[in-house]
């Protein structure tokens, strides 16, 4: 599999950046997982966007899913032919929430249901899109939301996990345990003085500790601003974990 950062901001964008976005080929296979803000803007520098088999979104939050309007507007009025329409995996209940995006951004209730071949997939169950296989976990987050684990059927013991967006968990200690890559979220600075009312999200050294746990062969950390010092981040994470150990930067790609 190959793996290519688009964007890895958290909720407000790098400058010149784009919130969460993943590019994952796989042979033949292409999936993106998430769009967020600007995504779409990016991966037209590194991909067909019409020869995307299809999109996995981890939760409904914006920055994560909101570049999905103008990749639709993309497929929908782009001035050459689209062969067909990219699957789009949505968590359950997604499908109402993004028509109701698309309606507030002006555009009509078909805009997604044209340019997409729409499904809310089972955090239950395992996905096929091409020769890639896909688990989910849910993690605790503001809403509903799901970490990814993605294999290949060409070289099953190879595996990439996306924890998505959450607070501090053991949620994924078995889930990502021994995962090939680990993309974790480190967007905070500070933990939260009362873990009971945390924002759902991690400090680069909780994130460290949570990859020890999993024994994750490389960990990446991603959803921080640029405005976080990126060397503070590693030596922060680098208390808790010793093994490969990196800060997520577009346009990285990562072999796995």
């Amino acid at each position: 599999m190959r793996v290519t950062v688009l964007g890895k901001s958290p909720s407000w964008p790098d400058a010149g950046g784009a919130c969460s976005g993943y590019l994952v080929q796989d042979g033949q296979t292409c999936a993106l997982i998430d769009c967020g803000s600007g995504v779409f803007s990016k991966l037209r520098t590194v991909f067909d966007y019409a020869a995307i088999d299809a999109v996995v979104v981890s939760h409904m939050h914006g920055d994560h899913c909101i570049d999905l309007i103008p990749f639709a507007c993309g497929l929908s009025y782009a001035p050459r032919d689209v062969p067909s329409r990219p699957q789009l995996h949505l968590p359950p209940g997604g499908g109402e929430q993004l028509q109701t995006l698309a309606r507030g951004a002006g555009h009509g209730a078909d805009l997604i249901a044209g340019a997409f071949d729409l499904q809310e997939y089972d955090p239950a169950s395992a996905l096929a899109i091409g020769s890639l296989r896909l688990r989910f976990q849910p993690v605790p987050h503001f809403i509903p939301t799901y970490a990814v684990e993605l294999t290949s059927e060409r070289h099953p013991e190879r595996r990439f996990t996306y924890g998505a967006d959450h607070r501090d968990t053991d949620a994924l200690d078995d889930f990502a345990a021994t995962t090939d890559l680990l993309l974790l979220e480190a967007t905070l600075a500070q933990p939260e003085a009362d873990p009971q009312a945390s924002r759902g999200h991690m400090t680069p050294v909780q994130a460290g500790a949570l990859a020890a746990r999993c024994d994750a062969r490389r960990l990446v950390l991603t959803h921080l601003s640029d405005e976080l010092d990126a060397d503070w981040a590693l030596a922060q994470a680098r208390s808790a974990f010793e093994g490969p150990l990196e800060v997520a930067r577009e346009g990285t790609v990562y072999e796995v």
